[in-house]
């Protein structure tokens, strides 16, 4: 699993390439050095504003920034409030939809929740701070930008990297806008390392032609070594992509994807994945880690249960976690409509006049639309408290309600939720 071909000395790398966070990194000897130097390094990882909620893709970059604090260092978590008015095209096939600047403003008030549970922010030496990009980026002036940067970049080497070439080799359009980007997350790295004695960049491995940009400006510009290190891209044993699941993403925003959904997701995570998910996602302890990995049979289960309560806790905190993993417990077990659930309120009066089972899908987010309750209801996914719901036409009514006033909902066996009468 080690990737570093030094031993290191920083605390920081050790538990970086321990855990598997490692796939590449410009210097290994220097960026040792800096970090078990006596001044606290200083690391940032850039996130577009695309979305109202990052998902569980990046939750590893997350992770990088917490092991980074852990090791007395200092993470900056760079909001692309200026960089996504461009949108990123690394490793995109097409071009990303132009937002406004009011839904980026939007997304990025979301977003900023997403890392409080795993940094701690403040003003200390150690403590994490968010900055926005735009707060120089929009004030660039376009003619001197060219000329003081736009020298250092050749055409030759942009068009190189292996996001261009494909979209080139498959005909799709690459646009000038989307061509400045590169040239801007560079400068985003020579900023931060200028105002913020910031010298390390982290990222995806698809991030790599990006940050070393970003490092061979810093050096021409301000003759300062700074360093790169990217994450191996992570899927999932069977190939899927990380975060990604039957319906839809998993986002880190309670509102998008509740701590019941959350715990589940961990829950079905792969046999072979459990360990790996363990230390990539979680502050568990290597003897812990490495006693789990011996499991095997019904053990892998609990090791799956463990991993559940670790990483929803870790977002969501303990009394979340708990709930969930009640919830879970009860279904499984045939019962229940535990309040750990996904919840929809439906008022009495609804519940007497019949509330048709398709809209009740609907409303409690386990179908996309009225249509696809219907083809669930066809292929017998669908269950009221257990039992197989086979007509669409049906309504729920207070007839379905437990003493507690709840009936539970599902489609298949992992998607479930709680209705609730009001």
């Amino acid at each position: 699993m080690t990737v570093l071909k030094i031993k290191p000395q920083s605390a920081f790398l050790r538990e970086m390439d321990a855990r598997g966070h490692i796939y590449q990194v410009t210097d290994e000897k220097g960026l040792d050095e800096y970090a078990a130097g006596p001044m606290a390094p200083c690391g940032y990882i850039g996130f577009d504003a695309t979305a109202k909620s990052l998902h569980v893709g990046s939750l590893v970059q997350i992770m990088n920034l917490r092991r980074l604090q852990q090791a007395g260092g200092r993470p900056i978590v760079l909001m692309g409030g200026g960089t996504t008015k461009i949108g990123d095209p690394t490793d995109k096939e097409k071009s990303r939809p132009i937002l406004t600047t009011e839904e980026i403003a939007s997304n990025m008030a979301q977003i900023k929740k997403n890392f409080e549970p795993f940094l701690k922010f403040g003003s200390g030496p150690t403590d994490a701070i968010m900055i926005d990009n735009a707060e120089w980026l929009d004030q660039i002036k376009w003619i001197e930008f060219l000329r003081d940067y736009g020298k250092h970049f050749t055409i030759n080497k942009m068009i190189a990297q292996e996001t261009v070439k494909r979209r080139l080799d498959n005909e799709e359009p690459y646009t000038f806008l989307e061509f400045n980007y590169m040239l801007l997350q560079a400068y985003d790295f020579l900023e931060l390392a200028r105002t913020h004695n910031c010298c390390i960049q982290m990222g995806g491995s698809d991030q790599w032609g990006n940050i070393v940009n970003g490092i061979d400006l810093t050096r021409r510009i301000i003759d300062r070594q700074v360093f790169g290190v990217t994450t191996p891209l992570i899927t999932t044993a069977s190939g899927g992509k990380m975060g990604k699941t039957a319906d839809g993403a998993v986002w880190l925003n309670p509102d998008m994807r509740s701590p019941y959904d959350y715990w589940q997701f961990w829950r079905n995570t792969e046999d072979a994945d459990v360990v790996r998910f363990m230390r990539l996602f979680t502050d568990l302890p290597a003897s812990e880690i490495d006693e789990h990995a011996k499991a095997t049979g019904a053990q892998i289960n609990d090791a799956k249960k463990r991993l559940a309560d670790v990483a929803t806790a870790m977002l969501h905190g303990e009394e979340e976690a708990k709930k969930a993993a009640s919830a879970a417990e009860a279904v499984f077990k045939g019962g229940g409509t535990g309040e750990g659930m996904p919840t929809i309120e439906i008022a009495r009066a609804t519940l007497a006049a019949g509330y048709p089972v398709v809209d009740a899908l609907v409303s409690a987010g386990l179908v996309d639309s009225k249509g696809d309750a219907r083809r669930q209801i066809a292929g017998n996914a669908v269950k009221l408290n257990g039992e197989a719901v086979t007509d669409p036409q049906l309504a729920i009514t207070e007839a379905a309600l437990d003493e507690e006033g709840a009936a539970r909902l599902s489609v298949g066996k992992k998607r479930h939720a709680r209705l609730k009468a009001v």
